[in-house]
């Protein structure tokens, strides 16, 4: 049997995006392909993984990581699927697992569980393989930091999600360029115009300041003026206090 490495499982409300406020499972996975400087996530592959006692006590057990996959999918069962919107792919980059994903995720769907995958939308041949067991994609798009840049596969991967419940997510900071953020407009426009593209403002970490309210109104209107459904919506757990 493969085995996942697994960094945590919770329940808790989903934080971002156009579903939020939804109840979830959180299947967070290790690793990243990426270093956002805005990054407050533990992305390491850890010797054990952390699951919840009770859903919002923060209070955890360790378990020996990684994880074999009937058995993960047995902890996952432990969960009332009927109370939870759906079970969120989470990491790190989730696709870095594409292989052990394409098992598990088949499993889930069995029982009925909604997948909602979260991805920083650069890895668009390892979603093609997880893709038919996908239900929800949040893709972020990374604007360009360090001399990196992802326009060319951002196009790629959102038009592969194309088969999916789409929207994609930017997070703007203080000092994000308009040229980037009409870069970025103008790839969402060319894929498809409908698709729901949410602002989401920096939460300030390593000295990275949030935008300020007259940017984010004027970031908004600015790709109004292209796109139909825009929504700025910060990450609404972490001012609850939620995982």
């Amino acid at each position: 049997m493969l085995e996942l490495p697994v960094t945590e499982i919770f329940s808790s409300i989903q934080g971002e995006g156009p579903y939020v406020g939804v109840r979830q499972i959180f299947l967070r996975l290790p690793n990243c392909n990426l270093s956002c400087p805005y990054c407050d996530t533990l992305t390491s592959k850890q010797p054990q993984l952390r699951i919840e006692l009770e859903s919002g006590t923060q209070q955890f057990k360790q378990l020996d990581n990684p994880v074999a996959l009937d058995k993960l999918l047995g902890l996952l069962e432990t969960y009332d699927f009927a109370l939870h919107h759906s079970l969120s792919l989470t990491g790190g980059e989730p696709l870095l697992w594409s292989n052990e994903l394409k098992v598990l995720l088949p499993l889930l769907r069995e029982k009925g569980i909604t997948i909602y995958l979260e991805t920083n939308g650069t890895l668009p041949e390892p979603l093609l393989q997880v893709l038919p067991w996908i239900d929800i994609i949040s893709m972020d798009i990374k604007l360009p930091y360090d001399d990196q840049v992802f326009w060319n596969v951002h196009e790629t991967f959102l038009r592969y999600s194309l088969q999916k419940d789409v929207f994609v997510k930017l997070v703007v900071q203080e000092d994000t360029s308009l040229l980037n953020l009409q870069i970025a407009r103008d790839l969402i426009v060319g894929v498809r115009p409908l698709i729901p593209t949410i602002l989401q403002p920096v939460t300030p970490t390593h000295g990275i300041k949030a935008p300020k309210p007259i940017q984010l109104l004027e970031w908004q209107r600015f790709f109004l003026e292209k796109l139909s459904n825009v929504r700025v919506i910060p990450q609404t757990h972490v001012f609850m206090g939620q995982l």
